[in-house]
């Protein structure tokens, strides 16, 4: 005589015996909360998360010749866009009837957009080796060369959140609950 009860069993197993596997580790290894900590850097527009340290465009120029002109070109103006983005220029190509040219200057909204980015993953062949300083001073020397802030503005955790950038306002707020 046939009865269901086989495939009762049968198909409790099939629920069962993943849940209780989902609760082994099986790849991998832990991770302790220090290793955490070490890639938990993100920095939001308002500076929530930005180091202790300090920079001016002074400092920063020399790092940049160093370690940032190879790909980004002279002062931030690359001729050859298709290595790296030129970090300078653009400004009023944002217009509908233009071709826009994205740079920090013209396009990004948050200063410390610019110290994140950087921080995480520039130099390009070196991420994450520039100290918070050497951040700091790049960052202002960029936007020094943008004509956002002076040569001598120290951009530090207080600073930086507080430039106001030429494209701030360059953004419309996508709705969350669109009717």
């Amino acid at each position: 005589m046939f009865t269901l009860k086989p495939i009762a069993a049968c198909a409790s197993m099939l629920t069962i015996v993943p849940a209780a596997l989902a609760q082994v580790p099986q790849f991998g290894l832990p991770i302790a909360p220090a290793e955490i900590a070490a890639w938990d850097i993100s920095i939001g527009p308002d500076g929530a998360g930005l180091p202790p340290g300090r920079g001016t465009a002074i400092e920063g120029e020399a790092i940049y010749v160093a370690k940032c002109q190879a790909c980004h070109g002279e002062k931030g103006i690359n001729p050859n866009v298709a290595l790296a983005g030129a970090l300078v220029g653009g400004m009023g190509t944002l217009a509908p009837d233009k071709t826009p040219i994205k740079t920090v200057g013209s396009y990004w909204p948050y200063a410390t957009t610019l110290f994140d980015y950087t921080r995480r993953a520039m130099p390009f062949q070196e991420s994450k080796s520039l100290t918070a300083d050497e951040v700091y001073a790049v960052s202002a020397y960029i936007l020094n060369l943008n004509g956002i802030v002076g040569s001598n503005d120290v951009m530090d955790a207080q600073s930086l959140p507080k430039v106001r950038m030429p494209n701030q306002d360059g953004f419309i707020p996508f709705p969350r609950n669109p009717k």
